[in-house]
C-alpha cells in the first residue's frame, strides 16, 4: 500500500501545481474544450440555440424536470449550465461566460457560419502567452466568450497589405433586432 500512496500523492501535486505559460503567467485551469464551470444562457428562441450551440461546440441537451422552457447543456458526459427561454428581448445584464475550445480561429469560422457574429476588436491574445480570447454573438442575439490556451499566430498581411484583423469587422444586430436566420443544414 505505500507504493499507491506515493503514486496517489505524486498524482496530487502534479495536478494541483499550476502550468506557467511561456512568459512564467499562470494559466487558467484547463476545464476541457466545450466546457465551462456552470452558466445560464437566456436565449429568445430556445429550439434555435440548442441548433447554434449543439452544431457549434457539440453540446447536447437534457430536459429539466418540470419546465418545458429550459434545457440542461451537457459537454461530453458533464452538465456544464442550462439554457432558458425568455420572455421578450434579451437584457444587457445576461453576462459573458467562456467556452474553452481547441482553435480560436476554426470555431471563430464556424460559429460565423452558423450565422453568429465577431464582437469587433475580437479575437485577440491575452497577456502572458496565457491564451486568446473572442466574443460572438449568436442567431439570437446571446453574447458568448470562446477561449483557447493557444494564443493566435500573428496577423498575415492580406492581399490589400492590411493585416485580416484589421479588415473592417462585421456587422453586429442591435439587442431586441432580429438576426438574420440561420443557414439550413
Amino acid at each position: 500500500m505505500p507504493i499507491a500512496r506515493v503514486i496517489l500523492t505524486i498524482a496530487l501535486t502534479l495536478t494541483s501545481v499550476p502550468v506557467r505559460s511561456a512568459l512564467g503567467q499562470s494559466m487558467p485551469a484547463d476545464v476541457g474544450v466545450g466546457r465551462v464551470a456552470w452558466f445560464d444562457l437566456t436565449t429568445t428562441n430556445l429550439s434555435r440555440s440548442k441548433t447554434f450551440y449543439g452544431a457549434l461546440l457539440d453540446w447536447r441537451f437534457t430536459a429539466l424536470q418540470g419546465t418545458d422552457q429550459a434545457v440542461e447543456i451537457v459537454a461530453g458526459d458533464r452538465a456544464i449550465g442550462t439554457i432558458r427561454g425568455a420572455e421578450g428581448a434579451i437584457g444587457q445584464n445576461n453576462g459573458v461566460v467562456y467556452v474553452q475550445v481547441a482553435d480560436l480561429q476554426a470555431s471563430c469560422r464556424k460559429a460565423v457560419e452558423l450565422g453568429a457574429t465577431i464582437v469587433p476588436g475580437f479575437p485577440f491574445n491575452l497577456s502572458g502567452g496565457t491564451g486568446a480570447i473572442a466574443l460572438i454573438v449568436d442567431p439570437t442575439g446571446h453574447p458568448l466568450g470562446l477561449y483557447s490556451r493557444t494564443p493566435l499566430p500573428p496577423p498575415v498581411p492580406a492581399a490589400d497589405g492590411l493585416p485580416l484583423d484589421m479588415l473592417p469587422p462585421p456587422r453586429i444586430p442591435r439587442l431586441g433586432e432580429v438576426p438574420p436566420e440561420m443557414p439550413s443544414a
